[in-house]
């Protein structure tokens, strides 16, 4: 099968979620693939597969954050967002390798610190606790150089406002004067989204 075969029955595979169970093998056995394009559509959706099946992915997390090491920029994002997925879905199994995720903070490829900030809202949506210490991180990426990483920046924020308020207090100054003050539209439109959402979460908790 050629590599433009095998992608296009990734894609059918991906429409057909009922099959997925039972493909976990099969797609995580892609990972050893020659080609970078296939091992970035099977990390893909062997993060969504563990959204939906966490217990079935349990043996291949490891092979999927050995990623994060690879030299491939576009790897390193799909292994930092299928980690995400999994662990929205089940934070224990990406525990040992969660700390390990704060360097692509300052990763060189822009897309690599954009899909760390997808990694991060997707894992604090239903393990926020675990970001108390980590604001900062966060917050020097709402500076960041690339319009993209910069415009999802605030969404962190966001996903935090609404379950813990209190982590977002300290930055809301900042999140205004970037609602008011950022060149990019998006961005100030996130911004100030994420002070919505931070305010209508404390408003919750005093009434």
């Amino acid at each position: 099968m050629t590599e433009t075969e095998l992608y296009k029955k990734l894609g059918q595979l991906t429409k057909n979620k009922d099959e997925w169970e039972q493909n976990i093998p099969y797609v995580a056995v892609l990972l050893e693939h020659d080609s970078p394009k296939i091992k970035a559509k099977a990390l893909w959706l062997l993060g969504e597969m563990g959204l939906k099946w966490p217990r079935e992915i349990t043996c291949y997390v490891s092979s999927v954050a050995s990623f994060l090491n690879s030299a491939e920029p576009l790897l390193r994002e799909r292994a930092l967002n299928a980690l995400g997925r999994i662990g929205r879905a089940d934070f224990e199994l990406i525990r040992p390798y969660w700390k390990d995720l704060f360097r692509f903070a300052k990763d060189g490829a822009p897309n690599v610190r954009l899909n760390f900030i997808w990694s991060a809202e997707n894992i604090a949506t239903n393990t926020p606790d675990i970001y108390a210490d980590f604001m900062d991180v966060f917050a020097e990426l709402l500076r960041d150089s690339d319009d993209k990483a910069r415009m999802e920046a605030p969404e962190i924020f966001r996903v935090l406002g609404k379950r813990k308020p209190q982590f977002v207090e300290p930055y809301i100054r900042l999140l205004k004067k970037i609602s008011e003050s950022d060149a990019n539209r998006v961005v100030r439109i996130h911004a100030s989204g994420a002070i919505k959402a931070t305010e209508a979460s404390k408003s919750k908790t005093f009434l």
